[in-house]
């Protein structure tokens, strides 16, 4: 999932250099049978019942936006890296799905309006993580919802945004925010993971 800029420098990686392995990772291409169905499980529960219009934040691949498609909502994702773009449009080709370049933090959207937001793994990168958050519930409908998945990586030299941290960026900005640990959760990662990842749910 990538940002802007300033994130590549954050996260030491070139995304378009990247976005031809990228999805050899279990959660990011979610190959493995048993990988793609628990997120698809897990987004089940995280995203609207009924089709809902799903922004895509940092969409990297596409592999979400799929799951999403697949699930019957509307998506659109947006992602700094040209190839990486490349990549969804192919992976969702005759979806109702579009797929632009942009910056995470401000999506190119116009006045477009979505039931939710989506962001995995991209608001650790962003220098100003708060006003993403603020510039994200403006670009809500009244009843939408702000999906994030986060997590701090490393021991030695841990990086990412803890669930904590987070709530507390939220809490002026919505009313109903809801923490679900993912790391005990190993079917998500493809493999035993012990650092901190969880999800929020943020209702305005």
């Amino acid at each position: 999932m990538t940002s802007n800029s300033t994130g590549e420098e954050r996260s030491g990686v070139d995304w378009d250099v990247a976005a031809d392995t990228f999805d050899d990772e279990p959660d990011h291409g979610l190959r493995d049978p048993a990988v793609r169905e628990t997120w698809a499980a897990r987004l089940r529960g995280w995203l609207p019942r009924g089709p809902s219009d799903v922004l895509d934040l940092g969409c990297g691949t596409g592999s979400l936006s799929l799951l999403a498609s697949e699930a019957r909502h509307r998506v659109t994702g947006v992602d700094l890296s040209p190839r990486m773009v490349g990549l969804a449009r192919a992976k969702l080709a005759g979806r109702d799905a579009a797929f632009l370049v942009g910056d995470a933090a401000a999506p190119p959207v116009g006045e477009q309006r979505f039931d939710v937001v989506l962001v995995r793994h991209v608001l650790w990168t962003l220098p100003e993580p708060g006003r993403a958050l603020r510039h994200w519930r403006g670009l809500l409908r009244p009843g939408g919802r702000l999906v994030l998945v986060e997590g701090v990586w490393g021991t030695v030299s841990p990086v990412g945004m803890s669930a904590d941290r987070l709530t507390a960026l939220l809490a002026p900005l919505a009313e109903d925010v809801r923490v679900e640990r993912l790391s005990d959760d190993s079917s998500l990662w493809g493999r035993e993971v012990t650092d901190e990842r969880y999800a929020v749910i943020a209702v305005p």
